[in-house]
């Protein structure tokens, strides 16, 4: 009985270890932003003297954070949507036809979760369809780097749908796309609403994609327009602090919003795969 409340209390006092020392950077960067440029200037855990929430409207005028979070929002919405549709299809075909050939797709196209990317020969790819430098080629950059890690998540989930509403809904006259559609996609939408919260997050924070093929300034995503902002105020912490907490702030309310949603579809994408 000692025993298990002693073991329950180092766990315990090991997961508030690691929720502080996970927590301190976005503490440090929130506090900061909302002091003064001499306060900040020390980048300390120190209160602010007075808070100063007019370094937000001066980094969303300075920083154009309008337009960088418009573009933001189209380059994630827009991927995120597109992985999503080509994740489902994939993984309902991989899973319902489990032919050699198809697991050799499948375990082929997972293999990108841990394989790098390899910059040189995307450059060479980019180059040679003309994608170079434009929106319409970031967003399938966004959406291709997402997805095998969202076919991996849907596979498992496929599996959990009975294929006897494949044969009713081809009994009742349904081709392939109406089949998927109105049938199976809406039948995944736990995993799928996972699958987009977590694509979501990992585009929105997506840095080395835009400053490699992106090099008009007019085009470029929060995570840039950051890095840009930092050059031109290195001096001035609280604008920095502020310009990072409104680049995060996004991320960190769907996350909170859905990770529920994140945790159960995960669970069924890794234990039915």
């Amino acid at each position: 009985m000692r025993l298990n409340i002693v073991k329950n209390g180092l766990k315990n006092m090991a997961a508030w270890i690691v929720s502080i020392i996970t927590l301190a950077p976005l503490l440090l960067i929130v506090i900061n932003s909302l002091k003064d440029k001499t306060q900040a200037s020390s980048m300390g855990f120190d209160l602010p003297k007075q808070l100063h929430f007019e370094n937000f409207l001066v980094v969303i005028e300075k920083g154009k954070l309008i337009r960088s979070l418009l573009n933001s929002l189209f380059y994630t919405g827009a991927s995120t949507i597109l992985c999503i549709l080509l994740a489902a299809m994939a993984a309902y075909i991989y899973a319902r036809n489990r032919s050699r050939w198809n697991r050799f797709f499948y375990y082929f196209l997972i293999l990108g979760i841990a394989i790098p990317i390899n910059y040189f020969t995307l450059t060479k790819m980019m180059q040679m369809t003309h994608l170079m430098n434009t929106q319409i080629g970031i967003i399938i950059l966004y959406a291709v780097v997402q997805l095998p890690f969202s076919v991996f998540i849907l596979y498992g989930f496929v599996g959990t749908v009975p294929k006897e509403l494949d044969e009713s809904g081809i009994i009742d006259g349904c081709g392939p796309l109406k089949l998927f559609f109105s049938i199976i996609f809406p039948l995944l939408m736990p995993a799928v609403v996972t699958t987009f919260i977590l694509a979501f997050i990992n585009s929105w924070n997506e840095f080395l994609l835009p400053l490699y093929f992106l090099n008009n300034a007019k085009q470029w995503p929060m995570t840039l327009s950051v890095y840009n902002f930092f050059g031109q105020y290195q001096m001035d912490w609280n604008l920095v602090s502020a310009d990072i907490v409104m680049t995060c702030l996004p991320a960190v309310i769907l996350y909170l919003l859905g990770q529920r949603y994140i945790i159960s579809g995960m669970t069924s994408g890794s234990v039915k795969g």
